[in-house]
């Protein structure tokens, strides 16, 4: 759903954004480590600030007789301290010295983790301000050192290892777990779990999926369900029967068998009325064991209160109980072999509600008959775990509803509905094995693909640790020596720098430990998943703390032209982030919310428009290196996770958009006639050429738009129908292409006015200006601010999505425009950035593809669970690791983009036969793996 759209070109007029999804210019930001570094550089200006003012002070400090060598041993002793001592001196020492100037230089070797926070320029104050003000100056620089501090220390390096060190403590400890009794899936489906809210069951560590009808008999066809028990087990038995058939009514005599039968998918389902345990039930099931054939795939057994009830709670009929109870266990046992069995315990009873013939069922009682029952049925074999499965959840979910009961006795209908679904998911998991039902299924066998994968992986790795070995001995040999009899060091030929083939190994070696996380987190069951929930505060309250830690961490810009590359990263931070809280708060079921973020998602699409025209039309560069750099950066990590996780290419939906909108834009522009700023400038002839050539774009995706026939032929054809199909049919892609049809055109229509404007100097876009006169600046700014707040009060108002996505692709761009004129018609908010959004807009790209896998689980529908029982540390925790995983990709990416794409022509042609070849084998063997499955 994120883009990384491009930057603008350098020593563009415009300050135009560049039509790179990544950092793009050669030699510059693109290289490896660039968002570090450009973070670094940005600190630069404040150090020097920071310095002349610790050199003033220092000064002072000698006017008033403290000494050097004092402050040296001081110094000298902190360096000896441990590192949370020498971060609380840094905090503490400006209010007992002020710093040198080597000390403001601190920190910079690495790049910082936290953003820099803004640079302002001291000004000289009178003396009574001085004085009343010099305690909140010195509390600002304790903060200021502190942070330097923190980062010389905390940097994204070592952020990196320490998320290293929690990912390998995690894995043997969740791996360690596995290893206990009662910590599968399938014992956590039904024995424990909790409400989510009031009505959502979420089970230990597993997700649970709610089957529809056509799910449920196509996973039961030909099976016998037996439900047998007391009026409980009745309840239950309708809950289960009505997921297969809605229609279903509760009649008939309740006190007599209940059969159900459908024709169409061959599925039985019987109740029949046993309400004690006794011999009568003993007989049932002994009749099961002894036959042949037509024993019962499922039995859901269950009975306590009625024998409570009819012996008005006495202690000889517990015994009984106990009795009768040790004698079918065998049989169940036994029964167990060739079916799935399950003893459901009972449920609390509110006692304030029983009429007067039931109040002696207690839930003292209750627990007494529950007890007998679990001891007797888990120590029914010897040396060896009980079949029959004890079906405990039932209580649990009991005993937050059973207030609702209307007669103290009998479950709610939703409490009955939701144990019936976890029956359903007991079944049915293994055979429909859904992506958002995790719990009772089991793994998948890794296919043809994925073992080449493993196998190309683990040999990189293998080469990797061969050549660090080999490095690490050659470093030693040629270490420094002192020369004995000279008294001198030899000086050390500098180690030269790694060569591409070493470049690309390290790269595969990196990017097959990540895809191993990705793995265990998505595809092993290893990690737990749990269920998404929404609450209102779940989304608005992260989304509170982003905006003040955004608004605190600002700098000015560096251009303060329209759309300037601070600027847009910075769009492109905080929408990604917003649109990470939105997908793992599950805001989606709520329609507000989920208008807002299209219209994040069109931005970005509009971005995508504005920046690739910007660059075309600026530079003229229509040559095939740069269409390759830009396709490798959006695909490389989706075509490596395509392969790892097996999902087809259309998956990631975004990324398919955004690659067929930029060939698009390339093409529309890059036919002939090529017109571009530099040619139209002599001609106004050529503006009208571009608008007629924009005229046909639209006028082709007007047509494509209300052709759906069309569309679906063009993108059905092989091989296009291998990148475009999802589920058989490339129905998704014609939603999600039509969805934001319109967005990129107005990208494109934007980009070539405002340069238009700009290049006649209609625009004033100097620090601090406005960017039109003021009458002018202020009457845009209203109507913008209006129009922001319309389309927000017209997408709180729609009634359905369905109503809402059909005008969204008209009226997404009021919005979006709406903001750029908010955003840079104040020169005082045009020339300041967010350096803290602007970070994560650098790494947006990766955010959004890796959210799918290790942040958010089972393919988007859940949540990763890497510590159980705390959620607030969980998703602290998983988000770090996310995060840093991220950024070493997208490094990793701009890595293997310099060497595999080169510049030369000759080299960058036989890549590109390599890599057509590889895309070749690729299809033959998705094709060979596609026959293997059906």
């Amino acid at each position: 759903m994120t883009l990384q759209p491009p930057a603008p070109p350098r020593g563009t007029p415009k300050g135009a954004d560049a039509p790179q999804p990544r950092q793009q210019q050669e030699g510059g930001e693109g290289r490896r480590g660039s968002g570090c570094a450009s973070a670094q550089a940005r600190t630069s200006p404040r150090d020097e600030q920071e310095g002349a003012g610790a050199s003033a002070s220092a000064d002072a400090e000698e006017r008033a007789g403290t000494s050097g060598p004092r402050r040296r041993a001081e110094e000298a002793a902190a360096e000896e301290s441990p590192v949370w001592r020498r971060l609380l001196l840094a905090a503490l020492r400006p209010w007992r010295q002020p710093p040198s100037d080597s000390q403001a230089a601190e920190g910079q070797d690495q790049a910082p983790l936290l953003p820099p926070g803004p640079a302002r320029a001291p000004a000289r104050a009178p003396a009574a301000a001085r004085c009343c003000h010099g305690g909140s100056k010195m509390a600002a620089l304790a903060y200021t050192r502190g942070r330097r501090e923190i980062n010389q220390y905390f940097s994204v390096s070592s952020a990196k290892g320490l998320a290293l060190a929690a990912v390998l403590l995690l894995a043997a400890g969740h791996a360690a777990l596995r290893h206990y009794p009662g910590h599968d899936s399938c014992e956590h489906l039904v024995s424990s779990g909790r409400f989510l809210g009031e009505r959502v069951w979420q089970p230990h560590g597993c997700m649970m999926h709610r089957y529809r009808v056509s799910e449920a008999k196509n996973c039961l066809i030909d099976k016998h369900i037996v439900f047998i028990g007391d009026s409980r087990i009745r309840q239950l038995f309708y809950s289960f029967v009505k997921i297969i058939d809605p229609q279903f009514k509760e009649e008939g005599n309740k006190h007599e068998n209940i059969p159900f039968e459908d024709k169409i998918s061959s599925v039985k389902v019987d109740f029949l009325w046993h309400p004690e345990v006794n011999a009568s039930m003993k007989q049932r099931v002994k009749l099961w064991t002894e036959e042949p054939v037509g024993k019962p795939h499922v039995v859901v057994a269950g009975a306590a209160t009625w024998s409570i009830k009819t012996h008005n709670g006495s202690e000889e009929a517990l015994a009984q109980y106990k009795t009768n109870i040790t004698s079918l266990a065998p049989l169940l046992e036994k029964l167990a072999k060739t079916s799935d069995v399950y003893w459901v315990l009972q449920d609390p009873v509110y006692e304030d509600l029983l009429s007067e013939n039931r109040r002696m069922i207690t839930n003292e009682k209750i627990n007494a008959y529950n007890e007998a029952a679990i001891s007797i049925l888990n120590g029914s074999t010897k040396n060896a775990k009980s079949r029959v499965k004890v079906f405990r959840v039932s209580q649990l979910i009991a005993q937050e509803t059973i207030m609702e009961s209307v007669d103290g006795l009998h479950l709610p209908e939703s409490s009955r509905e939701t144990s019936a679904m976890i029956l359903m998911n007991v079944c049915c998991n293994k055979v429909v094995r859904p992506i958002d039902g995790s719990c009772c299924q089991p793994l998948a066998a890794p296919t043809l693909i994925q073992k080449l994968a493993a196998s190309f992986f683990g040999l990189s790795i293998a080469g990797c640790l061969v050549l660090q070995l080999v490095h690490r001995h050659g470093h030693r040999r040629s270490r420094l020596c002192t020369d004995v009899e000279a008294g001198e060091e030899k000086k050390v030929t500098p180690a030269p720098s790694p060569c591409p083939s070493q470049v690309v190994l390290q790269s595969c070696c990196k990017l097959g430990l990540i895809m191993t996380y990705f793995y265990l987190c998505d595809r092993a069951d290893l990690f737990m998943k749990e269920n998404k929930f929404y609450t209102h505060s779940s989304f608005f309250t992260p989304i509170i703390y982003i905006l003040v830690l955004g608004v605190f961490y600002n700098e000015n810009t560096k251009e303060t032209k329209v759309l300037n590359r601070e600027q847009t990263e910075e769009w492109k931070g905080w929408m990604q982030l917003v649109i990470l809280i939105y997908h793992i708060s599950g805001a989606s079921t709520f329609l507000p919310v989920y208008m807002h973020i299209r219209v994040l998602v069109a931005a970005y699409l509009f971005q995508t428009g504005y920046g690739h025209f910007s660059y075309f039309w600026i530079k003229g560069d229509f040559g095939i290196h740069r269409v390759c750099q830009v396709l490798f950066r959006l695909n490389f990590l989706v075509v490596v996770l395509c392969i790892v996780m097996d999902r087809p290419y259309q998956f990631y939906y975004f990324v398919p958009l955004v690659t067929v909108w930029f060939l698009i834009i390339y093409v529309t522009l890059a036919l002939w006639p090529q017109i571009t700023q530099k040619k139209a400038n002599g001609s106004c002839f050529w503006h009208l050429g571009l608008m007629m050539k924009l005229a046909f774009l639209l006028g082709c995706i007007c047509f494509l738009a209300y052709s759906q026939g069309a569309f679906e032929k063009i993108f059905s054809l092989w091989p296009l129908s291998k990148c475009f199909e999802l589920n058989g049919n490339v129905y998704e892609w014609w939603f999600r292409w039509k969805l934001d049809r319109y967005v990129v055109f107005h990208g494109m229509l934007f980009a070539f006015v405002y340069l238009a404007l700009q290049k006649r100097q209609v625009l004033s876009e100097g620090k601090g200006e406005p960017l039109l006169p003021s009458r002018m600046s202020n009457v845009l700014l209203f109507v913008s601010v209006v129009s922001f707040l319309t389309y927000s009060i017209w997408a709180s108002s729609c009634k359905t999505k369905a109503e809402c996505n059909e005008l969204h692709p008209a009226v997404s761009v009021v919005q979006i425009l709406a903001f750029i004129l908010i955003r840079n018609i104040p020169g005082y908010i045009r020339s300041v950035y967010s350096s803290f959004f602007a970070w994560f807009g650098k790494i947006s790209l990766e955010l959004f593809i890796c959210q799918y896998h290790i942040w958010l689980a089972a393919d988007t529908r859940g949540i990763l669970v890497l510590i159980p029982g705390n959620p607030m540390l969980n998703i602290t925790v998983s988000t770090f690791i996310f995060v840093c995983v991220a950024h070493e990709i997208s490094r990793i990416t701009n890595d293997l983009a310099q060497i595999l794409i080169p510049k030369e022509s000759t080299a960058l042609w036989k890549r590109l036969a390599c890599i057509a070849g590889f895309f070749c084998a690729l299809l033959l063997l998705s094709s060979i793996q596609g026959e293997r499955r059906r």
